[in-house]
């Protein structure tokens, strides 16, 4: 094998350079001279050159899908994944900015370690190879550790650090042993290479044993059900930006990963592992919805909501028609623009350091709308596009998804995403009431008074605008998704089929 690279083949992972640089940029910046302003501008910066090198190579015209080093694979999947995660990224980046102004302790490190993390997820959705797979995964998750710990004075914020390392080393270990199962058998690490020798060795318990852990392992990164119990934990106790963070960009990557895996390894054709993902799809979308309707603190609501919403996106994976990839990519796209507006309106509302402490309780949002009318319309813009309610983006991929269901005959899970939206309704629409009525005397916590003229709302609001936007003319965003097809031979297979 060989091992020289020139540079122009590793252009294709330009974006993800230009990041790592940026991370490197910042890390200068800290040891000469600590300033958070111009840290976070740096961040912000290098961030944009990448989704910009991104929409030029995706709307240049020029585009060449590549493999680099037989670990990469650089298509308009992988662009169309890495964009987002740069815009959720952006996103967290505005958000931290605001809420620890005013942190007693050092402030800069946050935004290194965001940096090295959105260079792994960007790495991850273009694994194409074992090792990348794990490097990427790793490099994603160790810097989230840190960033969910960051604000440690909060004993909550070290609890979530600590929860989610513990449990996140426990689902590597068994990513790595399913991994070890399939090498074993099938003897290469390539998801592209092996694909022929997965199939002949598909029969042997051991292999089957195998892609079943790596599924346990992305599911529990994912949160699905059975697997989900860390996700409310985290979520409730990591700073608000960071829980957008995890919400948001580390999702992404793994289902970007997860997609790539399941489809150019040829796992999504064994009937044994489609039957564990439906149950998993379904225990998610019980579990999530059920457990959401008990809730009163608001961040614990977005962390059982999530979860229903990876369950409902499994079943357009399961539902493998040549088009479902497309529904998958718009769900993605609309749930992370929906997901970054809620939780960003939570973290505008709550900065423990110029209030008393985060706003996560439902009696918090109370009357909100009287003092920020703004605001509160935004949160319930997102509420609504996260029930699935019409003109909004969250109903396009909602709808894209039960149709995916029908096309291929799975009437009971086409069901169960419409049992799963009718309970969210009831807990999303709790949340809407609650910001319209009569507000107490003294608001124990409230956002800033100028909030949206800050980059953080700003962000708040664009996504906001995006997703009645969407919601009403999703054309550009489904013409983009079925565009942004995943090089793959099960493809190939599937478009012979129909």
């Amino acid at each position: 094998m060989n091992f020289t690279m020139s540079f122009s083949q590793l252009m294709p992972l330009a974006p993800v350079m230009i990041v790592a640089l940026t991370a490197v940029v910042v890390m200068i910046l800290i040891a000469i001279k600590r300033n958070h302003n111009l840290i976070a501008t740096a961040s912000v910066v290098g961030l944009n050159l990448a989704a910009a090198y991104i929409l030029i190579t995706m709307f240049g015209g020029h585009f060449v899908p590549s493999n680099v080093m037989g670990m990469f694979m650089i298509d308009p999947f992988t662009l169309i994944y890495q964009l987002l995660i740069i815009v959720a990224s952006l996103a967290c980046c505005t958000l931290s900015h605001a809420y620890i102004e005013t942190y007693k302790d050092n402030r800069e490190e946050l935004y290194l370690l965001l940096l090295i993390s959105v260079s792994g997820a960007m790495l991850m959705v273009a694994s194409a190879h074992y090792a990348s797979f794990f490097i990427s995964l790793e490099l994603m998750s160790i810097p989230v550790y840190g960033l969910l710990a960051y604000t440690y004075q909060r004993s909550r914020s070290l609890e979530s650090g600590v929860k989610y390392l513990v449990l996140s080393a426990t689902a590597s270990a068994m990513l790595l042993m399913g991994m070890a199962y399939i090498y074993a058998y099938t003897g290469s690490l390539s998801f592209y290479d092996s694909v022929q020798a997965l199939f002949n060795a598909i029969r042997q318990p051991m292999v089957i044993l195998g892609l079943a852990l790596v599924i346990f392992a992305v599911a529990f990164k994912l949160s699905l059900a059975p697997f989900h119990k860390w996700t409310p934990d985290v979520y409730a106790g990591a700073p608000a930006p960071m829980a957008t963070f995890l919400a948001t960009a580390a999702k992404v990557a793994t289902i970007g990963l997860f997609v790539r895996y399941m489809l150019t390894s040829g796992a999504i054709l064994v009937d044994s592992l489609v039957t564990i993902l439906t149950i998993i799809a379904v225990l998610s979308i019980l579990a999530g919805n059920l457990l959401a309707v008990r809730q009163v603190n608001l961040k614990r609501i977005l962390a059982y909501s999530s979860i229903a919403h990876f369950g409902y996106l499994l079943i357009a994976l399961i539902s493998m028609t040549y088009a479902s990839l497309g529904s998958v990519t718009v769900y993605v796209v609309t749930y992370v623009l929906t997901t970054i507006g809620a939780f960003g309106a939570v973290a505008l509302m709550s900065s423990p350091y110029n209030n008393v402490d985060e706003a996560e309780s439902l009696a918090d949002y109370r009357g909100l709308f009287w003092r920020r009318p703004v605001l509160t319309a935004t949160l319930t813009v997102m509420m609504l596009s996260l029930a699935g309610i019409p003109l909004t983006a969250g109903f396009i991929g909602k709808f894209l998804v039960v149709m995916a269901a029908v096309t291929t005959q799975h009437w009971f899970l086409a069901a169960m995403i419409i049992v799963g939206s009718g309970i969210g309704l009831y807990y999303y629409l709790r949340v809407m009431v609650v910001m319209y009525m009569t507000p107490p005397e003294v608001p124990r916590i409230d956002a800033d008074k100028h909030w949206g003229q800050k980059v953080g709302g700003i962000r708040v609001l664009a996504a906001a605008a995006l997703v009645l936007i969407i919601g009403i003319y999703p054309d550009p965003v489904i013409k983009l998704a079925l565009e942004g097809e995943i090089l793959s031979p099960l493809h190939f297979v599937l478009s012979q089929q129909h």
